[in-house]
This record gives C-alpha cells, sequence and structure tokens, in this order.
C-alpha cells in the first residue's frame, strides 16, 4: 500500500509517537499494511494546518470552490476501479458493491460543486424599525469529520464535499478498520487544486482521545459523526463543553412493509437491496420486514430463493455477491442474532451457519416467524439476514414500526398509493423508501430523527450544516 501514514498539511507523516497499527483483509484475515496512528500533537498540527489554509479558502469565491470540486468528481470518476478495489480489500464488500459505493462517493464532488454557487442570502425591510434586515450564509469553522468503516469512501466525500463547498477546513478520523481509502483519496484532492492544509487525515488507534482533544479545541466548530448512537451520545457530551454545531448520523432499526396489494416482484427487488447492500453493514439495512399475513408464505419463499442462489466469497473475485463480514466481532453479533432468534421460535430458511475456514464470512439467512421478543427485532442487525415477521392490520404494523428508539429509514411497498403514503406519513422517520429499497441520494436530504440523529447529509441542507446563518442591520 502505498499511502499510510498521517496526512497533514499536504504531507504525509509517520506521527508524533511513530505507532502504527495494522488494517486486515477480513476476506482471509491477512495484514493489508501498517499505517501511522495519530496522537495529541498530531492533532494539534492538523489544527493549525487546517487554521491557515481555512484563512485562504473562505475567501476563494463560490465559482473557485466549485470547480475544484468538479475536477475532484472528474477524477474520481475515471479512477473508479482503483477505489473500488481499495474498498474491497479493506471493506470485503463485493466488487460490484465496491464499484457502487466508488460512483456514489464520487457524486459528492458533483453535487456539491453544483450547489457551493447556490447559498442565497435575503434582503428584506423591518416592517417597525424601517431598517434593512441582510442575511448571509458565512463558513462556520474548522469542520471534524469522524467516518465509519461500512463506507470507506463515501462517508468521508459526503462530509468532505459540502464542508469545502461552504468554505470550510476539515481534519478526518477515519474509521481503523478501513482507513486506506480515504488516504487514498488525499492525492486525488491535491490534483483537483485543493490548498495544502484544507484537507487532513488522522487514522489512530486511540480514536477516544484523539477525537476529544480535538472537539475542545476552540477551533474547531462543527463536528460531523456516522456511526453508532452509543457513541454519538459521548461526542455530543464533547461537543457541548465547546458549543459546536453537531451533524449525527447514527444507528437505525428499519422496518420494511410489504402490504398486501404490492407488486411482488418490485417488493422482493426492494428487499433484496434494502437488506443486502453492503451485505445488511448499513445503518440503512431493512432490519425487520413485516410482510402481510395473506402473501407472508409466497414472499418468504421467493426471498428465501433469491438469497440462497447469492454467492459467497472473496469480493475482490468476479461472480462474488457477497463478501465476507468487516471482522469476528461483526460477523459473531449477526451468528449470535440468529441463535437467539431461533431458541425463540425462529425458522432458518436459508442460511444460518458460519463457514468453515479464513475470513469473516456469514451467509445470507432467511429467517421466518421470528418473534417480537427477539432481540434482531430491537437491535441492528448489520448483517446479511432477513427477519421476517407477519401483520393483518395496518394500526397494528404502524405500532411495531413506530416501536423502537430510531427513526433513520423505513421501507414500505404497496401499490395503492393513497394508503401507501398516508401510512408513509404516520411512520416516524426521516425517510421513507417507498416501492424502492434505496433512498441514499447526494441529492436528497439524508438523516433521520428520535435516536437516529441530528442534521442532514446531501441535498442542500448538507452545506447548510457547515455554515451559520449572519444577519446584518442597515439603514441607508
Amino acid at each position: 500500500m502505498k499511502y499510510t501514514d498521517l496526512y497533514i498539511d499536504g504531507t504525509w507523516r509517520a506521527g508524533s509517537t511513530k505507532a502504527r497499527f495494522d488494517v486486515i483483509n477480513p476476506a482471509n484475515e491477512s495484514v493489508l499494511a501498517s499505517v501511522a496512528s495519530a496522537d495529541i500533537p498530531d492533532a494539534d498540527a492538523a489544527l493549525d494546518a487546517a487554521e491557515a489554509a481555512m484563512d485562504f479558502w473562505s475567501r476563494q469565491t463560490p465559482r473557485h470552490r466549485s470547480e475544484v470540486l468538479r475536477k475532484a468528481w472528474e477524477l474520481m470518476s475515471a479512477r473508479l476501479n482503483e477505489f473500488a478495489h481499495l474498498i474491497t480489500l479493506e471493506n470485503g464488500k463485493a466488487k460490484a458493491d465496491a464499484t457502487a459505493e466508488a460512483k456514489y462517493a464520487a457524486e459528492f464532488f458533483r453535487w456539491f460543486s453544483e450547489e457551493a454557487v447556490r447559498v442565497d442570502g435575503l434582503v428584506k425591510h423591518a416592517p417597525d424599525s424601517g431598517a434593512r434586515i441582510l442575511v448571509q450564509q458565512r463558513p462556520a469553522g474548522i469542520a471534524v469529520l469522524i467516518t465509519p468503516w461500512n463506507y470507506p469512501a463515501a462517508m468521508g466525500t459526503r462530509k468532505i464535499a459540502p464542508a469545502l463547498a461552504a468554505g470550510c477546513a476539515v481534519v478526518i478520523k477515519p474509521a481503523s478498520e478501513t482507513p486506506l481509502t480515504m488516504l487514498a483519496l488525499m492525492p486525488l484532492l491535491e490534483e483537483a487544486g485543493v490548498p495544502k492544509g484544507l484537507v487532513n487525515v488522522l487514522p489512530t488507534s486511540r480514536p477516544a482521545e484523539l477525537v476529544d482533544h480535538l472537539l475542545h479545541d476552540k477551533r474547531v466548530r462543527v463536528v460531523s459523526f456516522t456511526g453508532s448512537t452509543s457513541v454519538g451520545r459521548k461526542l455530543l457530551h464533547s461537543a457541548a463543553d465547546q458549543i459546536l454545531k453537531p451533524a449525527m448520523e447514527l444507528g437505525g432499526n428499519a422496518p420494511l412493509i410489504v402490504f398486501d396489494d404490492a407488486n411482488l416482484d418490485i417488493a422482493i427487488e426492494g428487499t433484496m437491496r434494502a437488506k443486502m447492500r453492503n451485505l445488511g453493514e448499513a445503518c440503512t439495512a431493512a432490519n425487520r420486514i413485516y410482510v402481510h399475513d395473506d402473501i407472508a408464505a409466497e414472499f418468504t419463499q421467493r426471498l428465501t430463493r433469491e438469497m440462497a442462489r447469492l454467492k459467497v466469497g472473496d469480493g475482490i473475485l468476479d461472480g462474488i455477491d457477497v463478501g465476507p463480514l468487516v471482522n469476528a466481532s461483526t460477523r459473531d453479533k449477526v451468528a449470535r442474532f440468529v441463535e437467539d432468534a431461533v431458541s425463540r421460535g425462529a425458522k432458518i430458511e436459508t442460511g444460518g451457519v458460519i463457514p468453515e475456514g479464513k475470513g469473516f464470512f456469514y451467509p445470507p439467512t432467511v429467517l421466518s416467524n421470528v418473534p417480537e421478543d427477539a432481540a434482531c427485532v430491537h437491535d441492528e442487525i448489520f448483517g446479511p439476514v432477513a427477519a421476517i415477521q407477519t401483520f393483518k392490520e395496518d394500526e397494528d404494523v404502524i405500532r411495531r414500526a413506530n416501536n423502537t428508539e430510531y427513526g433513520l429509514v423505513a421501507y414500505v411497498f404497496s401499490e395503492d398509493m393513497r394508503h401507501a403514503l398516508q401510512i408513509c406519513e404516520r411512520l416516524e422517520y426521516g425517510m421513507v423508501g417507498l416501492n424502492r429499497g434505496l433512498v441514499s441520494d447526494p441529492a436528497a436530504p439524508f438523516g433521520g430523527v428520535k435516536q437516529s440523529g441530528l442534521g442532514r447529509e446531501g441535498g442542500h441542507e448538507g452545506m447548510l450544516e457547515f455554515m451559520e446563518t449572519q444577519y446584518i442591520s442597515a439603514s441607508w
């Protein structure tokens, strides 16, 4: 691997302590690379660089920032295969899934290159005082970005692009399981024209201490995090000390509801996408599948057939549909969910057994007759397990779907649009996929309610997370 050091102020550094940690290939458990581990002095150096770079970048015209981001999209689009290969090596996802992520990641640069020139202000006449009210959006300040391992490229670009479009500098802490993709992105950003110091990357084996230090530096004004709700709560406590602007994309427990009038071809295809995208290692993954009692037998049979035909293996190989999970603890947690559900009366329709040999593999699994008290109903499975329950009445399924502290995404399948939209409006979720198993889109405001987060990523709203409103009162 070529890029394995810290990236600070446009240079590669071994780090203040010279400490390193290993990145493991989840398909065969071999060591992919030894990566530099950032410590407190490195965090301070990154903030120094970000402060200097932002002073320059924030004064550039929106058009200039737009052109740099557009160039980043062009460069990344031309190198999708390279990034997909690296994503598969460190994350495990199959080649087609990794390529889709690389394309999705690149698209954030194009979307926010277009949004960079569309930050509207306001001028109006105060009705009482007669003063003019001028309102404009300004860069909020240095942003600390904390990204997860399940989307090594996309979760980074989804934060970097709007921050740069807004005029901010950033310090990124990628997940220790998958830092290589984000490090490999840095030479591309240099080539696109991103100034030195504007984007800094700090992989580390000491994430809690490093991030806490960053969030208590007065120069930091924004924290953007994607990850578990439990970690998000801790970060919000740290952010409160400095009154930082938080953008939190946290956990999910997505219900997928299939009504008796659904088009089963569309519902099966949508369920496969909502469940098996990224092996189910996504906060948007369908976690609880509710199927109307009248069609449950046919739906289960057809879904089982589709899941059983998926080919499991090293994602780097052609023809593989399902790669390994990211690490042993994730695989073992998935296995425990299945064992728990079966012990409570669920039936394994396919899968359910960890294969022998190296790698953190778990087969595509379908569970039917899953009881309400099964652990997988109340927590994220984060793996390739479809847990099916049945329902008869609208009120019952709405109550069960909303019976969670999470509120990120839900999915509804029905051919009756009036009925379906009524259901969508009663679901306590920030996003709903209606006859679609995929809601992620750079042009849409991605985010949840309740314990699933604060703020939005993507869309026009994504850039506003990195901006502050300034009001000027004037008379003329």
